[in-house]
């Protein structure tokens, strides 16, 4: 079976967990006998063999990532030498044109096309060629919103394409109840396919070493001190300014806490000024973007990890740091919700009853043992080869439809 791919990221060059998903889903997907070919909107070294990845360049141009992550500025650089810098719609346009001339002269069984940056290229691939869409959608545009309404542009690209698609896989219920809301797709159009981790990554792991870039909080914690941390983006949707708001009254009732707040986004300056504001800028780390041991780190020399996210279609974070071994503290309004009970959960808005279950797990070494070993033992059920048969269940099913 011949599946073209159409993605805005795979790693290193992601930003959060879009690109980490794809890239699993696609070995799991491969381990069954799949030919893949993943369209990226950029050209970046691909090392791994067990798919095809091709750059979709506008015509005349090539792309230049300015930045690690797919999501910064794109510099276009054309054959006569001018350089044209291109914002996400419009990079999102000449995505749909660039995969419309791949496609011309190629054929596939299926094309499976993740979130709106992708979604038009879909479309268009699906005239050309005639076969099944999938349309996988790791967030809608309430979602990236913070809750509210967000951009109508894309909410259009969204509904549109969610109609003439196929099928619809979300990646949560969470998230196919929003699309049903939201975009009025008939509940039995949308296949929920959960998210899971790589087990790989996790290995042998090993205690913190004294030259870990945390070493400062290793010597703070000898001294008796607790750290929370978050890792993710760093924007509306993840609801840091609430998480502060809470830090306030933990580090009011034990003052020996420290946050450690990992990531990049467009709310990089707004939270340390907040946390300033706030008068707890001493207790509150921002690293910035992280990625290998650094990132792993960030997980492990935590006591507890907290994704306090308004909407979040699903969430790999809290299952990476269960299994480098921190438990977890995540919002009612997540995906991951479903998959995760031995977790503590608080409604995204209840900023004092978040400080209260962080109080309750920094003071409370038993809580947190067994949160822990209970979140293991549901992490240990988790698979992608099991989300990649119920994506090749879906493949089956409309192939056996178009041949009929």
């Amino acid at each position: 079976m011949k599946i073209l791919m159409l993605g805005w990221e795979l790693p290193p060059h992601n930003s959060g967990g879009l690109g980490v998903a794809c890239y699993q889903l696609c070995k799991a997907l491969s381990k069954k006998d799949i030919d893949i070919e993943f369209i990226l909107p950029y050209h970046a070294p691909f090392t791994d063999d067990f798919m095809t990845v091709t750059a979709a360049h506008p015509q005349g141009a090539r792309v230049v990532l300015a930045n690690a992550s797919a999501y910064d500025s794109y510099k276009y650089v054309f054959e006569d030498g001018h350089e044209e810098w291109v914002d996400i719609y419009g990079q999102q346009r000449a995505f749909e044109h660039a995969v419309a001339r791949l496609v011309e002269d190629k054929e596939y069984d299926v094309i499976h096309a993740h979130d709106w940056l992708t979604f038009r290229a879909g479309v268009r691939a699906k005239q050309a060629r005639d076969v099944p869409l999938i349309l996988h959608v790791h967030s809608i545009e309430r979602d990236r919103a913070g809750g509210q309404s967000g951009n109508p542009l894309v909410r259009e690209i969204e509904a549109t394409s969610m109609l003439l698609a196929d099928r619809v896989v979300a990646v949560s219920q969470h998230t196919k109840d929003m699309i049903v809301t939201d975009y009025d797709i008939p509940a039995d159009k949308v296949e929920v396919v959960h998210n899971s981790v790589d087990h790989d990554v996790f290995g042998d792991l090993l205690a913190l070493d004294p030259t870990n870039a945390y070493h400062y909080l290793t010597h703070m914690k000898d001294r008796g001190y607790h750290v929370v941390a978050n890792i993710g983006r760093l924007t509306v949707q993840k609801g840091l300014t609430n998480l502060l708001h809470a830090a306030r009254e933990v580090i009011y009732r034990e003052p020996k806490t420290l946050f450690l707040i990992s990531g990049s986004g467009d709310q990089y300056f707004e939270l340390i000024e907040l946390a300033a504001s706030l008068g707890i800028s001493r207790n509150v780390i921002f690293t910035g973007f992280q990625r290998g041991k650094n990132w792993r780190d960030s997980f492990m020399i935590a006591d507890l990890f907290v994704m306090p996210s308004v909407s979040e279609p699903f969430g790999i974070t809290p299952l990476e740091s269960i299994g480098f071994g921190t438990p977890t503290l995540i919002s009612k309004q997540s995906g991951v919700a479903e998959l995760l009970h031995s977790t503590l959960k608080i409604d995204f808005w209840d900023v004092s009853e978040m400080a209260n279950q962080i109080v309750a797990a920094v003071q409370n070494r038993a809580l947190r043992e067994e949160l822990q070993a209970g979140g293991l033992r549901e992490l240990r059920r988790m698979s992608w080869d099991n989300a990649a048969d119920k994506l090749l269940a879906i493949y089956d099913q409309h192939l056996q439809g178009a041949a009929a």
